[in-house]
């Protein structure tokens, strides 16, 4: 990455990410949180000549809280998150990303749900805040690799944001991000100038599901982002 333009993006995150922090204290509920984190998503898909097409399916409710499922291909796909999805949001994210100064921090007065994969029971407890937080009326994302693919390719599914949606009984929306990769693959630090697609698909009621069926409820998810991953079309399959 040129330097001016990582140096572009330290600034962006120190300088929004302090009005993002005062704004979690000041205006907790003005929504003043997301129009910032929409503010330096722009900013940093612009200054790397990004862009993105989004597609929605006509199910999708803005106004009913949903968990978001995605799948992971860049660091990309945070900022064309932040920008595409249709309602204000918190996302699910590794507890590594507290410690990140000003980004990290803000996240967490934000309300964003940190999970340490490493102690179990603090990552169900995680989760049971989570639930609560959604049965209040906030969408959550939940990037279901838990990590960025390293080609491109769909990882196998971890089962925490289905244990969520299943926990606040609420709808999951299969969401597909493409060429993310193509654009800044995991382990690169040289972005390439182009355009990311993401496509939020039917969504998939899980009243239908119980805690025995989570695995078929996970398979019916994957299946769907898979075949939107492979098809022209993304909201097709999804």
């Amino acid at each position: 990455m040129p330097a001016i333009q990582a140096l572009l993006i330290v600034l962006y995150t120190l300088v929004i990410g302090t009005l993002a922090m005062a704004a979690c204290l000041i205006l907790p509920r003005t929504g003043a949180f997301t129009g910032l984190a929409r503010l330096w998503s722009w900013l940093i898909l612009k200054t790397l000549g990004v862009r993105y097409t989004a597609a929605y399916h006509p199910r999708v409710d803005p106004s009913r809280p949903s968990v978001y499922v995605a799948n992971h291909q860049s660091q990309l796909d945070i900022p064309v998150l932040m920008l595409a999805m249709p309602v204000d949001f918190r996302v699910v994210t590794k507890r590594e990303l507290l410690f990140v100064p000003v980004f990290g921090w803000a996240l967490w007065m934000a309300g964003f749900i940190f999970i340490d994969r490493g102690d179990r029971e603090r990552a169900i407890r995680s989760l049971e805040r989570a639930a609560r937080k959604v049965r209040r009326g906030t969408s959550i994302v939940v990037f279901a690799e838990g990590t960025r693919s390293p080609d491109g390719r769909l990882l196998p599914f971890k089962k925490g944001g289905f244990i969520l949606a299943l926990q606040a009984g609420v709808p999951i929306v299969p969401v597909v991000i493409r060429r993310g990769h193509d654009l800044l693959p995991k382990g690169s630090l040289r972005p390439r100038r182009g355009t990311m697609e993401i496509g939020f698909g039917e969504p998939i009621e899980t009243s239908t599901y119980r805690w025995e069926t989570k695995d078929l409820l996970i398979e019916a998810v994957r299946e769907r982002i898979a075949a939107a991953l492979a098809t022209e079309n993304l909201l097709k399959s999804t």
